[in-house]
């Protein structure tokens, strides 16, 4: 079970790298402001973290961001180590997610329910 360090490390990754896809990464496949991180995973002993991404328009949206974050993964564990003060940066492994698709599938439906 993870401990609090690791989830508090795992919530600054989590934090950073929406900042870096909101501003820093130029790449167009992450530039759109409809990617969202949408958790982290740290492993124990900080040797792997698995970055859950999500995209407004849809799967195939959130894979095309994954291979841009892919493409930037050496910039984000530049600042990944600099920012956090980290002596080793995790391995990054980014997933596509579709998270967001599926909440606001179910908020459509919620809101049907709700008109009849």
């Amino acid at each position: 079970m993870p401990g609090f360090k690791n989830e508090r490390k795992n919530e600054d990754i989590r934090r950073l790298i929406a900042g870096l896809v909101s501003d820093g990464i130029k790449d167009p496949r992450v530039g759109s402001g409809l990617v969202s991180v949408v958790r982290t995973e740290l492993s124990g002993d900080n040797s792997h973290c698995k970055i859950y991404i999500s995209h407004l328009e849809g799967q195939e949206a959130a894979k095309n961001a994954v291979k841009g974050l892919e493409s930037a993964s050496g910039l984000i564990k530049h600042e990944i180590m600099t920012r956090l003060k980290m002596k080793k940066c995790p391995e990054l492994k980014f997933i596509a997610d579709n998270s967001i698709e599926r909440s606001a599938r179910i908020s459509e439906m919620i809101d049907e329910l709700n008109k009849d």
